[in-house]
């Protein structure tokens, strides 16, 4: 019996670990071209909800787990190593996420509408012409 719930919980594991190596669909890329009409410096939060330290821990933790006692104690030992090693490796990515310096752009299209983005700082200037690459939260401003 704790034999199935060692290889069960390890199994999930396992697929959390795949699920978080699985890329986003794309579609196709929409190219818009404007002016820069205005550049504000901003801070940019992390990605931290990937949780790649919380499955890498969990990982590490049921293998330490796994070189503890026998039997009833080893499965037992595995679970809390699997948890804790979670717990630890979601607050040490947390602890390395920092923000990043950014922009927001305001760009005015050829179509008269008016497009905000937020990236990386970059080497961008007002009134520069630009081109809007993507849309939504993967739309990055590029010179022309």
């Amino acid at each position: 019996m704790l034999k199935k719930v060692s290889t069960a919980i390890a199994a999930l594991m396992m697929a959390l670990s795949l699920a978080a190596c699985t890329p986003a669909p794309t579609g196709p890329t929409e190219i818009r071209s404007g002016v820069i009409e205005q550049i504000t410096a901003t801070k940019i939060a992390s990605n931290h909800d990937t949780g790649v330290g919380a499955v890498l821990g969990g990982l590490g933790g049921l293998g330490v787990g796994a070189l503890i006692g026998s039997g009833t104690g080893k499965a037992v030992a595995m679970v809390i190593g699997a948890i804790g090693g979670a717990v630890g490796g979601n607050e040490i990515q947390k602890h390395y996420d920092k923000p990043v310096e950014g922009q927001q752009i305001f760009v005015r299209t050829g179509s008269g509408v008016l497009v905000s983005v937020t990236q990386p700082t970059g080497n961008l200037r007002v009134g520069q012409s630009v081109y809007i690459e993507g849309a939504g939260t993967e739309a990055r401003v590029v010179a022309r």
